[in-house]
């Protein structure tokens, strides 16, 4: 299989800049790895000629002299909950097969086009994005290519998390530099963490959500996995309506707030291990880390009953066939979609008046701190074959993997605000991912943050990878 020398886009570009490789060189690499044993299951679909031509196109701009753009004739992936002209989007499931072909590419995909991207195709999902683990009983689940040892005898598969699960691994394969996902309840995060990678989860509004197959409204972001902050940056501004503006800050004197509250319980050894190597490295890099209650942590559960946004506003979406046909759905999301159904209109609205008063609440209590720091997820990445089994013990298990892989992540969700997930864990380590958590609308200070915090993490890490 072709080597496929993928960093960062800056490194890319600059090669590519340079004529040490070329865009259509990058994109056939890119489909062969694709078609490798090692990315069985994360495509519901490719593209080759249309991303072979756009990376030509990309050459012979370059060759005429025009200076391009930094996505332009790079491979990219969506995920399939993503509307492409002209097919119908399945969002994982078997139940939209035959369903009215989409009109119009979804904004976020007619941005990525207008930018020039190589989109090489549709990556594989949790049906309808309900789940955090990635399983998906009609399709497969990717395997993740990050854990140590991954692909060798005798080494479990292990789960990629979800719901942007072929996302992540084609990032993590090589095979795409940015993948487009979608997070509701961490579902960019969560894989991002489990696969090694950057998440970053905007702002809602940042991004339209026109064109994108509905999980719960309220939630929904529009958002990508990548290598690097500067690149999860880049991407943001390429989709989002207005980009950034981001100002590099260092590490000393950003405040950084410990929660008490729910983030830091029954966190596997490992986990705590690399959370508590990166706090060190943070706080000698002059960052203040300060222990905050956060008491309003605790409240999520109770304030988000009964059955919960997701389940509600997923109810509301299939509920014209759910009666019907939820025979045809993955049993453990019709389970969850379920949860919706005896939810009340008066008990909506107080859904929603709940939520509005718990963010206030939050955003006070976090006046003065630059993110919420913690793990992005308390625990490593399962084997699946624990948890894709059709037997009591097996949905006991993926329920409570579900539930623990979403419980810190959702707290952005739920506060409608932003966050990233960075990889901390040593070379040779399972992945682990560190979260800088704030409210909506700080998106340009926590990217600051962002990368002030993945240097120090690189300082720390990148002498031992080397050695």
């Amino acid at each position: 299989m072709p080597a496929v020398p993928f960093s960062t886009l800056a490194d890319l570009r600059r090669r590519l800049d340079q004529g040490e490789l070329t865009h259509e060189a990058l994109v056939q690499a890119a489909l062969e790895r694709a078609a490798s044993p090692a990315a069985a299951q994360v495509f519901t679909r490719l593209y080759a000629d249309a991303a072979l031509a756009a990376a030509r196109h990309a050459d012979a701009a370059q060759a005429a002299g025009v200076r391009l753009g930094l996505l332009a004739g790079l491979p990219v992936t969506i995920k399939d909950l993503y509307d492409v002209a002209g097919e119908t989007t399945l969002a994982g499931s078997v139940i939209r097969l035959g369903a009215t072909p989409a009109e119009a590419d979804a904004p976020a995909v007619q941005r990525l086009r207008a930018a020039g991207a190589a989109i090489l195709g549709k990556t594989a999902m949790t049906e309808f994005a309900f789940s955090g683990v990635g399983i998906n009983p009609h399709h497969g689940t990717p395997a993740n290519p990050a854990w140590p040892g991954a692909g060798l005898p005798g080494v479990a598969p292990r789960i990629p998390g979800g719901s942007s699960s072929g996302a992540a691994v084609s990032v993590a394969l090589g095979i795409a530099v940015v993948a487009l996902g979608s997070d509701t309840g961490g579902s960019i995060r969560i894989p991002a963490a489990l696969c090694g990678l950057v998440g970053f989860k905007s702002t809602q509004a940042r991004t339209p959500r026109t064109g994108t197959f509905e999980l719960a409204r309220s939630l929904d972001t529009v958002c990508a996995m990548t290598r690097s902050v500067a690149d999860g940056i880049a991407v943001d501004a390429g989709i989002a309506d207005a980009p950034l503006a981001v100002e590099p800050r260092p590490l000393d004197g950003v405040r950084l707030a410990l929660p008490g509250t729910l983030m830091l319980d029954a966190l596997e050894p490992a986990v705590a291990v690399a959370f508590e190597r990166a706090l060190t490295a943070l706080s000698a890099a002059g960052a203040r880390i300060i222990e905050l209650p956060l008491t309003e942590l605790g409240e999520i559960g109770t304030l988000n009953a009964p059955g919960g946004f997701s389940a509600v506003e997923a109810f509301a979406v299939h509920s014209a066939y759910f009666a019907a046909e939820r025979h045809r759905f993955d049993p453990r999301v019709a389970q969850r979609i379920a949860l919706g159904e005896p939810v009340t209109a008066a008990q909506y609205i107080a859904l929603q008046d709940r939520r509005h008063d718990w963010i206030g609440r939050t955003g006070r209590a976090l006046a003065g701190f630059d993110a919420i720091v913690s793990p992005t997820v308390p625990i490593l990445a399962p084997e699946i074959a624990a948890l894709e089994a059709s037997d009591e013990a097996s949905d006991q298990a993926f329920f409570r993997a579900n539930g623990l892989l979403l419980r810190n992540t959702f707290v952005a969700n739920y506060l409608d605000g932003c966050a990233f997930s960075l990889p901390c864990q040593a070379p040779g380590e399972a992945p682990v991912g560190l979260m800088l958590t704030a409210p909506g609308g700080h998106d340009a200070r926590l990217a600051g943050v962002a990368l002030a915090v993945e240097a120090a993490l690189k300082a720390v890490l990148e002498p031992a990878r080397a050695a």
